[in-house]
This record gives C-alpha cells, structure tokens and sequence, in this order.
C-alpha cells in the first residue's frame, strides 16, 4: 500500500514522496492499526501492515507487480485530469486501486486469483454506487488458449469490439486490448490484440477504446478441417459435452459422426458463459443475428468474424 498516516496523522503517498522513517509511526487510513514504512532495494518504497489480520479491507500481502503497476498506471493517469491511488470509498467500504473521482471510473489491477463470489460483489457494489470499474489482468490472469470461470468473470463487451478484456504487462510496459474474442468448437480462443505502451497517449482515452467511433473491425480463422477427427476423439473418451449431443441425436435416429462438417458450422462462435459479471444489456440477440448470418451465408474456408453492430445494422 502507498498511503499512509505518520505519527501526526499527516497523508502520505509514497508514490508522490517517501515520508522519512523518524515521523513514525505509521498507521494505516483505514484502520489505524500499524504499518511499517518500507524501503528496500526490490520493490518501491511502500507500507505494509504489521498484521494484516487487523484490517477489513487489505486482506492479502501485495506482490512486485501489482505494486509497481499502480505506480504506473497513477503517474500515467495523473498527468491529464485528478487521479487517486487507493482511494477509499467509505459508502461501500472499498479501496479502489485508481480511481478518476470526476469520471466516476476506477481501475482495479488484479494479479492473483479472486473468487467469483467476491468479483460480483465487488464489481455490483461499484455500479449501484454509479461507478464503471474496469478490471485490468496481471501476469498470472494473462489470457490462453481458453477462458477460465474468473476470465469470463472479466469478460467486456461493446458493439465495436465485441467481448474482450484488458490485460497490463509490467515487463513490456503496456496495456494490452484483447478483442472479438471468439471460440472455435474446440474450445480454442481466437480474437485480436492492440497495444497500449504505458504513458505514450491518454489512459482514459485507452478505456474508452472500445467504445469510440471507428471502423468496422474483422477477424480471420480458417477452417478447422480436421474437426470430425477431433470429435471422434472426443466421443471416443466420453467427453460430457459431446456425449450428450450424441444421445439427443440418438433418440432422433441420428449419430454426430455422420453429421458431414457444414453442420457444425459456423466453428467459430462468440463466448457463452453464465460467468459474465462485467455485462449489462441483452447480448444474446447478437448471438442469434451471428448464427443467422453464418448459416445463411454458407460455409467458407475462411471464417470472416465481424464487430457485433455488423450484424445488427443490416449489412449482414
């Protein structure tokens, strides 16, 4: 943590200047309980509490990373309107790690696991607040070949860019837009990336990326040929997904093998979860317009994957 309260109850932030260790000690803003001023020579000089138990809010030790990042993303913020590091928002007792008070926007840097439990509550208590809170990905969270539950938890969506989600690399110093992410029958993800190196435009300008005017974005994924094989595969290891597409095919008269591969297109789909905690409004008449458009189109050898407003603004 940066802030702090010395031995006369004067702030610190250690981003802005490191107090000296003689106007001790030092209390934390929420607590009061006690923390020590910290300076070593691996991580930026910071406070950490003497036991963390004490607290209501600090539930966990922070790492390198997510320290450094805050640093980051508060010097880069600060130099175009007000920002706050760890701002403390007592009418919903959260410590919001950035925090843009006249945009009502906060940045949470998340580098560990969290519960989903927890990431509804938290991000719920930011909207009733009237707060848009965007959850940005470290290192460990860093998007694969497929979503986890907590991922599809972070999971954005806008009309210009689809479902993406936002990652931060504190090696390369960027911030990194994954988008239209789509995935195949497999399992797979597919989707672009634009880069966002830290300090070089607005970061409120960075946010609002997805959401500003601008061309119709597209994506290319061949053709996964090989898909029967995969799905004997499947099949062969009684996958519980696939099985129970079998049995209802079955009690038709019908087998998924003898399906030939245009009844499986489109391959590629957007995302389906019931994990989505960052979405609001109705984005499931975009699926249905997505699987309209592909089968009324036809099977292609190259699946061409547009932003969700093509296929609702009559173009497709």
């Amino acid at each position: 943590m940066f802030i702090a309260l010395d031995a006369k109850k004067n702030r610190w932030n250690c981003v802005e200047k490191v107090p000296d260790p003689s106007l001790g000690p030092f209390s934390c803003l929420i607590c009061r309980k006690a923390v020590r001023l910290k300076k070593g020579k691996v991580m930026r000089p910071h406070f950490a509490h003497v036991t963390l138990a004490d607290c209501p809010l600090h539930h966990e030790s922070e790492s390198q990373e997510h320290i450094e990042l805050k640093a980051s993303l508060y010097r880069w913020g600060k130099e175009e309107t007000k920002a706050e590091v760890e701002s403390y928002l007592p009418e919903f007792q959260q410590i919001a790690d950035l925090l843009f008070p006249d945009q009502k926007l906060a940045l949470e840097v998340q580098c560990s696991s969290l519960s989903l439990k927890r990431l509804r509550e938290r991000s719920d208590a930011y909207r009733k607040h009237g707060y848009q809170v965007y959850w940005l990905l470290g290192e460990k969270l860093w998007l694969k070949k497929s979503l986890s539950a907590l991922q599809e938890g972070l999971v954005y969506f806008s009309q210009n860019r689809g479902f993406h989600l936002w990652e931060l690399d504190l090696r390369r110093q960027e911030v990194r837009l994954h988008y239209l992410i789509h995935q195949d029958l497999r399992g797979h993800l597919h989707y672009k990336t634009q880069f966002f190196p830290f300090y070089e435009t607005s970061l409120l300008e960075v946010f609002r990326t997805p959401f500003a005017r601008q061309g119709l974005q597209h994506l290319r994924v061949p053709l996964d040929r090989q898909f029967k094989d995969y799905l004997r595969q499947q099949l062969y290891y009684q996958h519980p997904k696939w099985m129970a597409l079998q049995e209802k095919l079955y009690l038709k008269g019908k087998n998924l093998l003898e399906l030939d591969l245009e009844a499986f297109y489109p391959l590629c789909r957007p995302l389906k979860s019931s994990h989505f905690i960052q979405i609001r409004g109705d984005w499931r008449s975009y699926y249905q317009d997505f699987m309209t458009y592909y089968r009324r189109t036809g099977m292609k050898a190259t699946q061409t994957l547009y932003s969700p407003r093509f296929y609702q603004n009559g173009k497709a």
